[in-house]
């Protein structure tokens, strides 16, 4: 007798029940054990299904668990629409599933809500292990530190905006330079982050680690918000639908925000910072294959900035803790953006995603870090500026595969992004508008373009590989116009190639162990890579990690780590004086830590703890061979509460320990431990919000480094160090209005 087996296809499609378009990431499971995840396009697929009545389920966080009843028949396709219904997130419902990367962590609009957020910058804080420093009156990008790094602006961590680079390379100012104040903090549906240089899909900054920033498709309502507070905080945002109801019944989604902001700011000389955000977004289905999502957005800011102020001079009094040396330092910048995505359905199990961008930007800053060291009479103030635009193209094929019971999702990517870069300035200036010598001067063309491939294997329900190889090639392009030889282009041009693995095992529904290894690597200035003629100058950066992401108890989920970073030789362009520095090797090992527990319905608390050692090797001897201000002992850690419905209270901490400000371990820079606290209430249509920073009042020095300076008249000069004040105890009102 010969058996023959009797199998089907099952084929489906996932939405959100009120928006009635796609939900990605679903965990979708048969109760045999066979699972899967839904695509972009909120597709899934299982191929060789046995015949038979089988109870199917549905998963994410946000959503209502789902279960349905289906019918799989003999030799044919069947096909079902499975609509989910949001719902605020419970720890309990956490699920370790054989599918998810446990190196990628979510923050959803629910954690943003119950932080003290001034501007998206600050969502940065919620990532485990990631501080910000702020040190020229909130109109520059923030100072990063994650995994022993100091990222300075963006050095080692790639950030995006709805699939946009947010980085600049071969910016006027820093490498990597990633100002996120273009975008309003309300507008934020969910940040992705992933730690290490283990995902074939993002290649240059993420070193450290990158993290995907995703605006809403869709607003549930419009909305008006006024915010006010201490220090002449004020800020209003709105966001409208700009279509009616019935659109969204045919999936059609398009509104537009508005943000204003004003704060005079706590420093003695006023900070002034003045922000303007606007921001429109259609998505919608263009018909039952395609998915048509368009986006704009301008951002203004100009601000005035105290800069930092030399620690001798506070201790001796010479000096308020909020004073300024040169209270001529602040900036303007602005930046405009278009964003086109098509998302192609072309079967049950292959889909193709296009993306087309182009950014404006402007940018201005005037700084003093040395006051009168170098020039007694009229100072060291400095001018850095630019005017860049950036081209960029996105595209992927993503499929999906069965061979017997292993399942094979590919996805195929090619990237590519033009910088064109004009009039990118260091200039010794006075009081901003006295101009007195250039530095440098010059214009710049950067090109990238990258081939990357994905391929996630699941072999069982509980065993699941990733392999990936990226291929990046660059092309740099320097205009030096300081050249007494007249025009003359340089460039250098450069291949890099970047392999990933990762292998996660799933023991059982309460614990998973995995281990991720990969290459990735930071771009050089284009000014770097000119003056060495192209040699090191894709510097690689060699990862490893192993760790396990275990649910103790139903209401206790605890997810450990330990990893290892290396880079090779690179050189430094630095924007502050024009000239290019080399650091040798690095190293660094670490432990990261994350709990979640749940104690009770309407208590949540959370705590993460993040070691780092960061040092430099090879030629540097022990004793002097620290990293700066690189972070080696971080936590972050609160607790929220729903006292009755729709009351929420929380209170937060972040401690930073003390690091070594120079290679010697000589100087130090001091940590800090800040508490914040939030009390949030909703009543029909209107929102309240009570949020306030730093509730102890503490003394701390947000932004610190190790600098040569002197003060005008002073004998000689002095190195010790330098600091921006924290924020002293601040509130702020907020009340919202949906309608």
């Amino acid at each position: 007798m010969i058996a023959v087996a009797h199998n089907g296809i099952l084929v489906g499609k996932i939405v959100d029940e009120q928006s009635k378009l796609p939900i990605e990431n679903v965990f979708v499971s048969f109760e045999s054990g066979l699972n899967t995840e839904s695509g972009q396009d909120g597709r899934f697929i299982f191929e060789n299904v046995e015949t038979g009545s089988f109870i199917l389920s549905f998963s994410i966080l946000g959503y209502e668990n789902k279960e349905i009843q289906v019918e799989v028949k003999d030799h044919e396709t069947t096909e079902l629409t499975v609509k989910l219904t949001p719902k605020s997130i419970e720890l309990r419902e956490v699920v370790i599933s054989g599918n998810k990367n446990p190196v990628i962590h979510t923050i959803t609009k629910m954690d943003i809500s119950l932080r003290t957020i001034n501007s998206t910058q600050d969502i940065l804080r919620i990532v485990p292990g990631l501080f910000i420093a702020q040190h020229a009156g909130g109109g520059k990008a923030e100072q990063i530190f994650l995994r022993g790094f100091d990222v300075d602006h963006g050095t080692d961590i790639a950030i995006t905006v709805d699939g946009m680079p947010v980085n600049m390379v071969s910016h006027a100012h820093g490498q990597g330079y990633a100002d996120l104040h273009f975008v309003i903090p309300e507008l934020v549906e969910n940040v992705r982050v992933n730690k290490g240089c283990y995902d074939a899909r993002t290649g240059n900054f993420a070193t450290a680690g990158a993290i995907a920033f995703q605006t809403k498709n869709e607003l549930d309502k419009n909305q008006i918000t006024l915010e006010t507070g201490m220090y002449n905080h004020f800020r209003m945002v709105t966001m409208v639908n700009l279509l009616g109801e019935k659109a969204k019944e045919n999936q059609q989604n398009w509104y537009a925000a508005g943000e204003y902001l004003f704060r005079r700011g706590y420093f003695q000389a006023p900070d002034n910072l003045n922000r303007l955000n606007f921001f429109t977004k259609y998505q919608g289905l263009i018909d039952d294959k395609h998915i048509l999502t368009a986006d704009f957005s301008h951002f203004n800011s100009r601000w005035n900035a105290s800069g930092q102020i030399p620690e001798s001079e506070v201790l001796s009094e010479n000096l308020s803790l909020f004073g300024s040396i040169d209270s001529s330092e602040g900036g303007n910048t602005s930046r405009t953006n278009a964003n086109l995505q098509l998302l192609t359905t072309i079967s049950a199990n292959q889909s193709f995603k296009n993306q087309l961008f182009i950014s404006k930007y402007n940018f201005d800053l005037f700084s003093n870090f040395t006051f009168y060291l170098h020039n007694p009479q009229d100072g060291d103030a400095i001018h850095q500026s630019e005017n860049r635009t950036i081209y960029g193209y996105k595209g992927a094929f993503y499929q999906t595969n069965m061979l017997g019971k292993v399942k094979f999702d590919t996805e195929i990517g090619v990237n590519l992004r033009i910088d064109e870069i004009k009039n990118s300035e260091l200039s010794n200036v006075k009081l901003r508008n006295i101009f007195l010598k250039p530095i440098s001067s010059g214009e710049i063309q950067e090109l990238n373009a990258a081939a990357y491939f994905n391929e996630d294997i699941t072999f069982s329900p509980k065993l699941h590989m990733n392999l990936g190889m990226r291929m990046d090639a660059f092309n740099f392009n320097y205009n030096d116009k300081l050249d007494s030889s007249g025009y003359k282009r340089q460039f250098v041009q450069k291949l890099l190639p970047a392999p990933k693995a990762s292998i996660y095992y799933t023991l059982n529904n309460k614990l998973r162990i995995f281990a991720n290894s990969g290459v990735g690597f930071h771009s050089n200035d284009a000014r770097v890579v000119v003056a060495q003629k192209g040699v090191e100058i894709l510097p690689k950066a060699f990862g490893a990690e192993v760790g396990a992401a275990l649910k103790a108890k139903p209401s206790l989920f605890v997810h450990a780590s330990v990893w290892w970073l290396r880079l090779q030789q690179e050189f430094v362009y630095v924007g502050d004086e024009a000239v290019v520095e080399a650091s040798g090797q690095t190293q660094r090992a670490g432990v990261d830590i994350s709990l979640r527990w749940q104690p009770f319905q309407r208590v949540t608390t959370d705590f993460d703890l993040n070691i780092a050692r960061p040092r430099a090797i090879g030629s540097a001897p022990k004793g002097e061979n620290y990293i700066p201000l690189a972070p080696v002992l971080t936590s972050i850690g609160g607790i929220k509460m729903e006292i009755i419905e729709n009351l929420f209270f929380s209170v937060r901490y972040r401690f930073l320990a003390d690091r070594p400000a120079n290679e010697f371990n000589t100087i130090i820079a001091k940590g800090y431990f800040l508490a914040d606290g939030t009390i949030t209430y909703t009543h029909k249509k209107i929102e309240l919000g009570i949020y306030a920073e730093n509730l102890l009042n503490t003394k701390w020095k947000e932004a610190q480094f190790e600098t040569t300076s002197q003060l005008k008249g002073a004998a000689s000069p002095t190195t010790q160090i330098h600091y921006t004040a924290g924020t002293p105890f601040a509130a702020k009102l907020k009340i919202s209005y949906q309608f």
